[in-house]
């Protein structure tokens, strides 16, 4: 099944990246590497997915959080790849930051809604290496902000 053929399975839908709301560009290739700035997370209306999980959002929400993230960064490297996704030769990285209070140890979980997707759509070639961390706040507030690197063709 093609990557599109998966989205279009998935019910998913790419929008157009987002503009940048501060001093730097949403993807950067140098080689066949695409390193996407960090997307932070959004619920349907656009708006921040404000919260910090193990005070007021649940590892649950937040895996819901990731994936929406995961969704835009897909629009981001379709983007990236001049419309054609499948340039794609693999998801190399992820690195997912987790708006969480000291004592909160889940991050990982939470950050498996991205990868869990990313696998999904692309297949072996979504498989990737990953960090996620805990950090004291995020820009705007959001719960979590995830940036990802990728080989293309």
């Amino acid at each position: 099944m093609s990557v599109y053929e998966k989205l279009k399975s998935l019910d998913i839908t790419l929008a157009a990246p987002a503009a940048p709301v501060a001093a730097y560009v949403m993807h950067v290739q140098t080689g066949n590497l695409v390193f996407i700035s960090g997307h932070i997370a959004k619920k349907a209306d656009g708006n921040p997915w404000v919260g910090q999980l193990g005070k007021n959002i649940s590892t649950e929400e937040g895996q819901q959080a990731a994936r929406a993230i995961a969704i835009d960064l897909i629009g981001t490297l379709q983007d990236a790849c001049g419309g054609d996704l499948t340039r794609v030769k693999r998801i190399v990285k992820v690195m997912s930051l987790v708006n969480s209070t000291p004592d909160y140890t889940d991050q990982h979980l939470v950050t498996n809604g991205c990868s869990e997707l990313l696998g999904e759509v692309f297949g072996a070639a979504g498989k990737h290496a990953r960090s996620a961390f805990g950090v004291a706040q995020i820009p705007r507030g959001a719960c979590v902000e995830i940036e990802m690197i990728a080989e293309i063709a």
